[in-house]
């Protein structure tokens, strides 16, 4: 059944560090051989081996609309006409640029860059420069890149390979570096109480996608939005997964809570490889070339980047239904899943919101990163597994978000649910 992937994968690991080029595809969390993929088109993932499977990542996001969008498709292929690169400016990027902030609340200057790394790295660095502090608060379990600071118990595949001392990550980056338990506002105050005045921001993944789907509890943003502000603290929400995905306006707007500064990947890109950093005029102007925060990149607004996140989010912004659509498709998964687990006599949680879920088969609510962690993630794999040789494709991580798509029909989801349910007599 996966014979060419197996094959691909032995061929892999002799020119790639573990054969993937990114760790959480190795298929380590979960067993078994990591499958390679040959193309994908709306709701479905087509192999190596040619088998179909009903697809719950969407590229970890960005693919809100379905694989090979059309419009996307075409805007890509028109533009790459143009030449691929120019390292110079364009005026696509002030569209873009135009266009997302038209979008997005509380958003006056926007800076694109390359990955979702690079947006939220960026972004601690103009919080250390603007406030002159060096340390920042993030929560543990929450994944924002591989920088070095976020590196100090972060959540998606550092979790899944249970690293908790990261080699490369010096000493002085992990004593800046201070944690908290997500959702335990108390431990914030506290932490700030005990580092006065030396706290440059905090960030946050407003809905946690890299430890399950992990909602915030009432009024612990808010409690964090009162303390940055008493504080002089740069509030930082990592919309790299959030943004544009839970509404137009992204977590900011579906919650209304208003960040310092925020950042993008994932949705932003339509499936190309694009992040982005912005935030208020006063902290965002001290960004070269207007002030003296560095940052740079010989990629960033690249014109083919920029033309599928553009025509992306204009789809988005013209067709706001399309938010309604999605959540009322993941809100009938839910309720079918959850349909199925209830008769099966085994603990279960289902965490939702919006085109956001995740499965965790545990016996207590999971609320940060130790309630993930302490779920039967052995049982996970079984599932994992029981429903790949269903054609449904889960993410390879207890501790990774299911991301779905408006391509996915009622038909896809009602086998979703059907699958889950024969599954279960195998774990």
């Amino acid at each position: 059944m996966y014979e060419k992937s197996k094959q691909l994968f032995e061929r892999a690991q002799k020119s790639i560090p573990g054969g993937v080029n990114s760790p959480v595809r190795a298929f380590k969390s979960v067993g078994g051989t990591p499958l390679f993929m040959q193309k994908a088109k709306g709701a479905y993932l087509y192999d190596a081996d040619g088998n179909q499977y009903i697809d719950y990542i969407a590229s970890w996001g960005p693919m809100i609309l379905g694989h090979a969008y059309e419009p996307v498709v075409k805007a890509i292929q028109e533009k790459a006409l143009g030449s691929t690169s120019f390292g110079a400016p364009t005026e696509l990027e002030i569209e873009m640029a135009e266009l997302i902030i038209s979008m997005v609340p509380n958003v006056d200057l926007i800076r694109m860059v390359s990955s979702g790394t690079e947006a939220c790295m960026s972004a601690i660095r103009l919080a250390r420069g603007y406030t002159g502090r060096n340390k920042i608060i993030k929560f543990e379990g929450h994944y924002h890149g591989h920088a070095d600071s976020f590196l100090v118990k972060a959540g998606s595949g550092v979790a899944t390979f249970n690293i908790q001392t990261v080699p490369g990550v010096t000493a002085g980056v992990a004593n800046d570096t201070l944690t908290a338990a997500y959702n335990d506002l108390e431990a914030v105050k506290k932490i700030a109480a005990e580092h006065k005045r030396e706290i440059a921001a905090i960030i946050v993944e407003p809905v946690a996608g890299n430890m399950g789907c992990i909602l915030p509890q009432p009024g612990f943003h808010e409690g964090l939005r009162k303390l940055c502000d008493e504080e002089g603290i740069i509030f930082i929400f990592d919309e790299v997964m959030t943004g544009f995905r839970l509404a137009p306006g992204g977590a900011q707007e579906h919650l209304g809570i208003k960040a310092d500064l925020v950042t993008y990947g994932k949705v932003i890109g339509g499936g190309m490889p694009v992040g982005a950093f912005g935030g208020k005029k006063e902290i965002m102007q001290h960004i070269a070339p207007l002030g003296n925060v560095y940052q740079a990149g010989t990629l960033s607004g690249n014109p083919i980047a920029m033309i599928a996140g553009y025509t992306m989010l204009t789809e988005l912004k013209n067709n706001p239904s399309i938010y309604k659509e999605l959540e009322e498709k993941t809100i009938y998964l839910r309720d079918g899943l959850n349909e199925v687990l209830k008769v099966w006599g085994q603990s279960y949680v289902i965490n939702q919101l919006g085109s956001m879920i995740s499965v965790h088969f545990s016996d207590h609510p999971v609320i940060d990163f130790a309630s993930a962690a302490s779920a039967n993630n052995e049982r996970f794999k079984k599932y994992f597994h029981a429903m790949l040789n269903r054609g449904v494709y889960l993410p390879p991580s207890a501790f990774e978000s299911w991301f779905l798509n408006n391509a996915l029909t009622k038909e896809d989801l009602d086998k979703t649910i059907q699958a889950t349910k024969e599954s279960l007599t195998n774990i």
